[in-house]
């Protein structure tokens, strides 16, 4: 079951036609997966901090749907998927709340485990596993 995360549009995340900048959707996103991460009992702290193993994002797409203006209410829906035994991507929903909630925007970002010492692939961690099983499809 997906995570949800709530969130309001603020001045700095959309220009007044309403075109949120491409760079503050993947913010706003990254948002949500620190959320979820937490909810899921990952200390923020100890997972940024890991020095051994490490998992960037290595690819993003976001596509925009409707426009968002300042004070807009956001639900973001966070749903990872296993790709393999060291990558995984997820997929966010980006809905304007409201009496008729609306889908303004998908995105989607992939994430590798990486030894950050080798530089080379590393199976995804065990806490990480377990936060995909929990929110996965």
């Amino acid at each position: 079951m997906p995570f949800n995360y709530q969130r309001t549009v603020r001045f700095a995340d959309t220009d007044a036609a309403g075109v949120v900048f491409f760079a503050n959707y993947l913010a706003i996103c990254h948002e949500a997966y620190e959320a979820s991460l937490e909810a899921g009992g990952i200390e923020l702290q100890t997972f940024f901090q890991k020095t051994e193993v490490v998992i960037p994002i290595a690819r993003s797409e976001v596509e925009y749907l409707r426009p968002l203006f300042p004070g807009d209410k956001l639900r973001i829906t966070v749903q990872p998927e296993r790709l393999s035994e060291n990558a995984f991507a997820i997929r966010y929903d980006v809905f304007r709340a409201g009496n008729i909630e609306k889908i303004a925007a998908r995105a989607r970002t992939e994430h590798v485990a990486t030894s950050s010492s080798k530089r080379e692939r590393v199976p995804l961690p065990d806490d990480i596993l377990a936060w995909i099983a929990r929110l996965g499809a």
